[in-house]
């Protein structure tokens, strides 16, 4: 498998978020993170990093002075981000999972782009421990991405209590003005497919104001945090990116009691997302608007920390609501009638995760023509 460039640590695999200034200055770690110790003893053997944009703000993955990622399904077109490498990875057929973390959508985004399953989990199910280096304030989840619901489940075991589908479960069925029809045809093509296991579907609006004020408070969240982190290294502006440097100087204009009513906000939000789920038992919905981004369609030469934030927005409408609600989100792939595959996300109450992993195994989405098979796996 390969660890991603951002969040927990395999030994021997410095985590650097996309930044040489970074990567300068951080050394080799000695030993796994909690959640590595945890994947290795399963018998995954991390090998290198994949790539993600830098300090993973963006939906693509594009960091300043090395390659971009391309979509092995069409390689003038992104992978998503910030999981963007990994997600290239898996549906190369590099290698048959790669670890993933999910901030704002980044496991869900790349799922989307390259046709893969993807769990974002609840809040605190995956340990970030010893280092939370890449805590967030609670909004980020760990986990992977693969080709197959079977690898999620396995790698996913050790970190989850058994868990059963509902005898008759209760989906809504949301599907944003934003999406195209692409992305909403998808959506349907799997109600289909749970209606006729015997679900309930209930079409339901779109909770479009929450979802842009999860989304906002994720911008606060990520700028603050990019504030503390460049200074606690002593990277200067002049190391980074125009966007970054911008990104941080919110950050650190952010005074402490705004800081702390964010938390406070995060709460609330939790509230609010949770009074769906006393009449349904999940959610399913489009995780983006419209096809994979163009290669440079998030340029980081720039000061606009706001177009930047929106145009990220825009692309996978409310896909923050669940990290600020600590709501688990899988990832559901599946052809469509472009070249480019895509995937749909089932959103369930906190803790349900186990919950979502079988409700998904109760349905046999279509397969997906992947360019290659996984290196070292029989045809």
């Amino acid at each position: 498998m390969l660890a991603k460039d951002l969040g927990s640590h395999a030994k021997g695999l410095a985590p650097c978020a996309g930044s040489s200034a970074l990567r300068k200055r951080v050394a080799s770690p000695p030993r796994d993170s909690d959640f590595f110790t945890i994947l290795r003893g399963q018998g995954l053997v991390p090998i290198g990093l994949s790539t993600t944009p830098e300090f993973g703000f963006a939906l693509s993955s594009e960091p300043p002075g090395q390659a971009p990622v391309l979509n092995p399904f069409d390689t003038a077109l992104s992978p998503g981000g910030s999981s963007g490498g990994a997600a290239t990875a898996v549906a190369a057929g590099i290698v048959a999972v790669a670890h993933a973390t999910d901030a704002a959508g980044s496991i869900r985004v790349p799922a989307a782009c390259c046709g893969l399953w993807g769990l974002k989990p609840s809040r605190s199910v995956t340990p970030m421990g010893p280092d939370f280096g890449n805590y967030l304030m609670g909004i980020v989840g760990e986990g992977i991405l693969a080709r197959s619901l079977r690898d999620i489940v396995a790698v996913f075991g050790p970190f989850l209590a058994k868990g059963r589908a509902p005898e008759k479960p209760r989906i809504a069925l949301i599907i944003p003005n934003r999406c195209d029809l692409v992305q909403a045809q998808a959506t349907r093509q799997i109600a289909a497919l749970f209606e006729a296991t015997g679900a309930e579907i209930i079409p339901t609006p779109a909770p479009d104001d929450l979802g842009r004020e999860a989304h906002d408070i994720a911008g606060q969240i990520l700028a603050v945090s990019l504030a503390e982190w460049l200074d606690a290294y002593g990277i200067t502006e002049r190391e980074i990116s125009p966007l970054a440097a911008a990104n941080a100087t919110l950050g650190r204009d952010m005074t402490g009691p705004q800081v702390f009513a964010l938390t406070r906000r995060i709460q609330q939000i939790s509230h609010s997302a949770a009074h769906p789920f006393a009449t349904t038992d999940a959610i399913l919905m489009p995780i983006l608007s419209g096809p994979p981004p163009q290669i440079g369609a998030f340029p980081t030469d720039h000061t606009d920390v706001a177009a930047h934030l929106a145009q990220m927005e825009a692309l996978a409408p409310g896909a923050a609501l669940p990290n600020i609600a600590g709501l688990p989100a899988l990832a559901i792939p599946l052809p469509t009638s472009d070249p480019i595959p895509t995937a749909v996300q089932l959103i369930g109450p906190h803790g349900s995760d186990a919950m979502l992993l079988a409700l998904a195994a109760t349905i046999a989405p279509p397969p997906i023509a992947y360019p290659g098979p996984i290196a070292g796996m029989p045809l």
